[in-house]
């Protein structure tokens, strides 16, 4: 892994909600894309007129800082777009009132400079792959139209996308055997209907995928029916939470814990269960702690 010096050379609204930044220098000839539609990286945002502050990773993959360094806000984004032959990287930022990205993004002008990190991508269907089945609410919405604009031939393909109105629709490829739902709601606005619209859905036969983003609650809820009560392989389908719903009340409430509470919460991931298991009994103790 390594960190890529990213400098805005462009900054407009998609949508309603949404900012675009296009990212460009020197540094982002060396970009390392996995190509995989929902890739995501850290974003490093520093104070302004300064260049952000890095942790130090060693040969065990962990970040650390020098002493007394204050590390810059950092925040997890997809990938939109990456331009090799022009050497630019796409964001695009989900905006509303507070928060360090959203104010960063409202505000972002050209010459403005945050550092990336090296991509990881999730989508990782199988092989044979015959159909696919995609849901995601606004913060999913840049992967899954990442994810639309790549779809294998033949492979039929269903999109089921809940943004808040339809003014925060965004325009996405059309494809033969493509089909697109728009749902409104959820999103910190209301009650999601991803997961009624999941259970509610008829998996065709044979090898197929399923690919969910979006809020926690909603996610536990689409992994829970995806694990236990469809009995879905792990590699049927991918689960990704982006953001949890009151998300500064929950952090406040799991960075109080005390620090054995914190060893015991951890626990699952020092396991040698398959990565599965460990989620699941990772999610049993977060909700036995009512997070």
């Amino acid at each position: 892994m390594r960190f890529f010096r990213a400098e805005v050379i462009d900054a407009r609204p998609v949508c309603a909600d949404m900012v675009r930044v296009v990212f460009g220098g020197a540094d982002l000839a060396a970009f390392a894309t996995t190509g995989v539609g929902d890739e995501y990286l850290r974003i490093f945002f520093p104070e302004p007129g300064a260049e952000p502050v890095l942790p130090v990773v060693d040969e065990r993959g962990r970040w650390a800082y020098p002493d007394g360094a204050e590390p810059s806000p950092m925040r997890t984004y997809t990938v939109r777009e990456f331009r090799r032959a022009r050497g630019e990287l796409v964001i695009d930022f989900v905006v509303h009132d507070g928060g360090v990205a959203a104010t960063w993004a409202l505000a972002a002008a050209p010459g403005d400079v945050v550092t990336v990190n090296t991509p990881t991508g999730m989508y990782d269907p199988p092989a044979d792959l015959r159909w696919q089945l995609l849901l995601a609410d606004a913060a999913g919405l840049p992967a899954a139209a990442r994810l639309l604009e790549s779809v294998p031939a033949g492979v039929r393909t269903r999109a089921v996308l809940e943004v808040p109105t339809p003014a925060h629709r965004v325009p996405l490829p059309a494809a033969d055997g493509v089909e697109v739902a728009w749902l409104y709601g959820g999103n910190g606005h209301g009650a999601s209907l991803l997961s009624g619209a999941l259970r509610a859905a008829e998996l065709p036969a044979g090898p197929g995928y399923v690919w969910v983003a979006g809020e926690t609650a909603v996610l536990r809820d689409a992994r829970r029916y995806l694990r236990h009560e469809l009995k879905l392989p792990p590699s049927a389908y991918k689960v990704v939470g982006y953001w949890t719903d009151n998300g500064d009340e929950y952090n406040r409430r799991l960075a109080a814990l005390d620090d054995a509470t914190q060893a015991w919460l951890l626990a699952p991931w020092e396991t040698d269960a398959d990565e599965e298991e460990q989620e699941d009994e990772y999610i049993a103790r977060l909700e036995k702690l009512g997070l």
